[in-house]
């Protein structure tokens, strides 16, 4: 049974390049979930908390930068996972600096298992969390601990 009393949350869910072959790009790294599948089982999890998701996938760096932005007065919290722009992306790093809203980096591999460069993280320093190495479940998880963080002061 939903708790009636709790406050409606809206999250933005961004998926950074790439993300949009997951299924068919390297499986045994990123696993054989699409992001179709992925964001389904997002929004399952979003509504056993009461917590609407709203997906966005881009190869284009701009393009989730005015994502951010535009999250202002419209979202509560992001979730991210940047994927390569992870570690090139002061843009991205900036733009969530400063809408200053909780956000939650996710990643479908443990980036720091992997090659060297991508053990380094811009969105790290400027989100409240990291989950890697999960699969899909760093998704769920980043979703629960952000509406955990979202929540905590308004049980």
């Amino acid at each position: 049974m939903l708790n009636s009393t709790l406050q409606p949350l809206s999250i933005l869910v961004l998926h950074g390049p790439n993300l949009n072959l997951l299924g068919q790009r390297e499986p045994g790294i990123y696993g054989s979930l699409t992001l179709h599948e992925i964001s389904r089982l997002l929004e399952e999890e979003a509504l056993k908390s009461q917590v609407k998701v709203f997906s966005v996938q881009s190869n284009h760096e701009g393009v989730l930068v005015d994502t951010i932005h535009e999250a202002l007065g419209q979202y509560q919290g992001i979730l991210i996972n940047a994927g390569a722009y992870t570690h090139t992306s002061v843009a991205l790093r900036d733009a969530i600096a400063a809408v200053n809203l909780p956000t939650v980096e996710v990643h479908l591999s443990n980036i720091y298992r992997r090659e060297d460069f991508r053990h380094h993280s811009y969105i790290a320093p400027v989100a409240i969390g990291q989950i890697s190495g999960f699969g899909v479940h760093s998704y769920l998880l980043g979703l629960q601990a952000l509406v955990h963080i979202l929540r905590k002061d308004k049980v």
